[in-house]
């Protein structure tokens, strides 16, 4: 029991006991996420496949016994060079047979920390898009796999190829003509989910030539705040950490109705795939991401409207030109001093 227990320790913060244990029995679809100890028991089985969704570099360092590597990060193999899905499923077909995954695996994305979770749900969210049936995460990635007190392995696995045919689930991928629709009020009763950070929605954080959000979204709730917090020793400042935990996720999305189409977006529809992977834990009935997220809406000119507290911000050019133009300056003559110096 210690052990199981143990499993769900996350970075040597934070760690669920067995209330924890209990609360999962909260999420209306738990099996879409995988405890180290179900991992350990599935995973040399020929119909699952493990993947480490961590750069190449990291996997060779050490990596879960039998999971697999694609070459790169997740978000990065899985997409095209814009970070969207390729519009040609048979792309995808290609590339999973060629790793071992068929219709029939039970396919395990993990995470290293809590800067490539999102990594790991990018593929869920895909594997979803296409339609696979089996595709799971693993809560807490790497590290609850080592706070179990499981070992690492470094030795590279390749599974033998197999054959993956796509069955598109259009209705989990939202265009950037629906959430127009949306915007102008043309589709009304979809809620619409702004999983950036609070500045990004209110437009003190400019990512795209213009900045606030797009009109009509029901509620604004970061990725970051749907994930627990604990006390770091180091600095005894509170830090999330990587775990999903029925409580504060239902609480995020306690004011949203779960029988209404639920669409997700953030500025590369990234972190948005954290949000639409615990919409399906919590059990709504027909959630999307909007893949072109706000990179894409906040780039055009005009055609999409934008709202913000304090009107439609935009980038200011002028002055981050002026900023680089002042720090290469500085450089420069650090530069200079540091030749007298010697």
């Amino acid at each position: 029991m210690k052990k199981r227990l143990l499993s769900i320790l996350i970075v040597g913060l934070f760690l669920l006991g067995s209330a924890g244990l209990i609360q999962a029995a909260n999420w209306a679809n738990p099996d879409l996420l995988v405890t180290p100890a179900q991992l350990k028991k599935n995973i040399n089985k020929p119909n699952w496949v493990v993947v480490d969704c961590r750069d190449l570099k990291k996997y060779i360092k050490g990596h879960i016994p039998g999971a697999i590597s694609l070459g790169k990060r997740c978000k990065k193999i899985l997409r095209d060079p814009t970070a969207r899905v390729y519009k040609d499923v048979s792309w995808y077909e290609r590339f999973f047979g060629k790793v071992g995954i068929g219709n029939n695996t039970h396919v395990v994305f993990y995470y290293g920390d809590i800067k490539d979770m999102d990594d790991a749900t990018v593929g869920f969210w895909i594997m979803e898009y296409l339609g696979h049936d089996k595709v799971h995460v693993l809560n807490g990635g790497l590290e609850a796999w080592k706070k179990a007190g499981y070992t690492l392995d470094k030795k590279p696995v390749k599974k033998p190829p197999k054959t993956f045919k796509a069955k598109v689930v259009k209705s989990r991928y939202a265009s950037t003509d629906e959430i127009l629709a949306i915007a102008k009020g043309k589709i009304k009763g979809v809620q619409l989910i702004d999983s950036r950070t609070h500045k990004e929605f209110v437009g003190k954080d400019c990512r795209a030539i213009r900045c606030g959000h797009v009109p009509n979204v029901t509620i604004n709730v970061s990725h970051i705040d749907t994930l627990p917090k604990v006390k770091d020793p180091k600095t005894g400042k509170k830090k999330p950490v990587p775990v999903l935990d029925p409580d504060i996720v239902s609480k995020a999305f306690a004011k949203l109705d779960k029988n209404k189409r639920t669409i997700t977006y953030c500025q590369t529809g990234t972190r948005a795939t954290l949000t639409y992977l615990e919409l399906r834990l919590l059990g709504f009935k027909d959630p999307a991401n909007w893949d072109d997220s706000w990179r894409v809406w906040g780039s055009h000119y005009k055609g999409y409207p934008v709202e913000a507290p304090n009107g439609e911000q935009w980038y200011n050019f002028a002055k981050v030109n002026k900023t680089l133009k002042k720090l290469k300056k500085e450089v420069e003559k650090l530069k200079k001093q540091l030749k007298r110096a010697k």
